[in-house]
């Protein structure tokens, strides 16, 4: 099945593993699976990554509720990229696409064409690097479009550093991304895929927000993306996760950059945050950073937290 058809005081322990190698390596297997956790409103906010997916992120609980529903290697709360096929040429998604998880090939399997690079874990936050898989394999197809890349491992690196708690936010992860684009490519147009989230079918309602007020509105199922940040929430609105960046837009894509979908033969609802470049110069090598905020709580407190977070951020943009 294809993703596309999920301080206290006292002494903090400090996690810090370095290596390069397969993510097959018993070390690389070791730091990858790893915790963090943040109290929220009785309950533990608890991310979990895992050496299946080279560290990105399987997992995300709170009040007994498990809030991704990672299947294969796409569907997680991630990142990913896509590119044109040469400077000028034509973009076909998934065709030249590096996935932090790993590959379609890896499918519900226990390890990841994907290397985790690096990983470090300090009490509610972690940071680690990953050089990403292709999406596709030589050869395979698309939408009935060939692979344009000639490797499954690509070149393409994706660091992440994530934070349960965010000034005075227990309920807010603070997400920031760095894509890296090696120099030995050529490209006109990068699609950045900054982060998405793979959801249980259960949370079935999809709503944008509008941040000056907090007004909810429904929006259909898509697909596709439009310029409002979203929540996502079960019917009886006891959970919720909402995202909202405040990098988004991109130049000249401001009516896009939050995505909704529903998958209704996979049983998988998915958003995403993305993030576009287009240079007929060529895109530039080296990094691109976006941050975005995940919130968890109920739909209320999904609202409430997200429209005093914009405020606070925007007021008050430095840390």
């Amino acid at each position: 099945m294809s993703r596309r058809t999920a301080t206290v005081p006292g002494v903090i322990l400090l996690l810090s593993i370095c290596w390069s190698g397969s993510s097959a390596d018993e070390p690389a297997g070791a730091a990858a699976d790893q915790q963090i956790r943040g109290a929220y409103a009785g309950s533990e906010i608890v991310i979990t990554t895992t050496k299946r997916l080279a560290g990105a992120i399987h997992s995300l609980e709170w009040n007994g509720v498990e809030f991704i529903d990672s299947f294969d290697h796409g569907r997680q709360l991630q990142s990913a990229c896509s590119f044109d096929a040469s400077a000028g040429g034509r973009f076909v998604a998934e065709c030249f696409n590096p996935t932090e998880a790993g590959c379609r090939n890896d499918r519900d399997g226990d390890a990841s064409t994907s290397r985790l690079l690096r990983m470090q874990v300090h009490g509610a936050a972690l940071d680690s690097t990953v050089q990403m898989a292709f999406w596709l394999a030589p050869g395979q197809q698309s939408g009935g479009r060939d692979a344009i890349n000639r490797t499954r491992l690509s070149d393409h690196r994706v660091r992440k550093q994530v934070q349960i708690g965010y000034r005075r936010f227990p309920n807010v992860i603070d997400y920031r991304v760095t894509f890296t684009v090696p120099d030995s490519e050529r490209h006109t147009y990068a699609q950045f895929e900054s982060l998405t989230g793979y959801m249980p079918w259960k949370f079935s309602r999809f709503e944008t927000i509008d941040l000056t007020n907090g007004t909810l509105q429904a929006i259909d199922d898509g697909p596709g993306e439009q310029a409002l940040p979203l929540i996502f929430s079960t019917a009886n609105g006891e959970h919720a996760m909402g995202i909202w960046s405040p990098d988004q837009p991109s130049l000249g894509y401001q009516h896009a950059g939050y995505g909704r979908f529903r998958f209704e033969a996979a049983r998988v609802v998915k958003w995403n945050c993305v993030f576009r470049v287009r240079d007929p110069a060529g895109v530039r090598s080296g990094d691109y950073g976006y941050r975005q905020f995940v919130i968890i709580g109920d739909r209320a407190a999904v609202r409430e937290t997200m429209t005093a977070l914009a405020a606070d951020v925007l007021r008050n943009p430095e840390d």
